[in-house]
């Protein structure tokens, strides 16, 4: 079971917004965090899904690139709903929160039977999915 994941993002209260619309349908909300720094998301069973500033400077030990600062590598993060009309609210509301569609809700058959999901990308380019294999 993991406890809690951590994503760099590019403007942290962008960002904050951003998943705090976003997130409502599916009842995750704030825990704690510390501004400037970070924000932490309950998403059940005592698990978080935490969103960070990216520090000044780390992409450029990162990235070895010159000094410039790297961009942040996008990631796939997968949060499971309680329903396909969960992931419809997601979609919406992540849409409406300046979210970008990266596949509409509806049946992904090729990952199994019942899977039906929709992917966004976050304003820092993450791609985030809310999934259900409820009928």
């Amino acid at each position: 079971m993991i406890d809690h994941v951590l994503i760099y993002v590019t403007h942290l209260e962008k960002s904050k917004a951003f998943y705090e619309a976003a997130f409502l349908p599916l009842g995750y909300k704030i825990a704690f965090g510390e501004e400037g720094k970070f924000c932490s998301f309950s998403v059940g069973n005592g698990c978080l899904f935490e969103i960070a500033q990216m520090p000044k400077g780390e992409g450029e030990s990162l990235a070895q690139n010159g000094g410039k600062a790297a961009a942040i590598t996008p990631c796939h993060v997968a949060f499971r709903g309680r329903s396909r009309e969960d992931v419809h609210a997601f979609y919406a509301a992540a849409c409406a929160a300046g979210g970008v569609c990266n596949g509409p809700p509806g049946p992904r058959p090729h990952y199994t039977p019942t899977y039906y999901a929709t992917f966004i990308k976050d304003p820092s380019g993450h791609n985030i999915e809310v999934m259900t294999e409820a009928s």
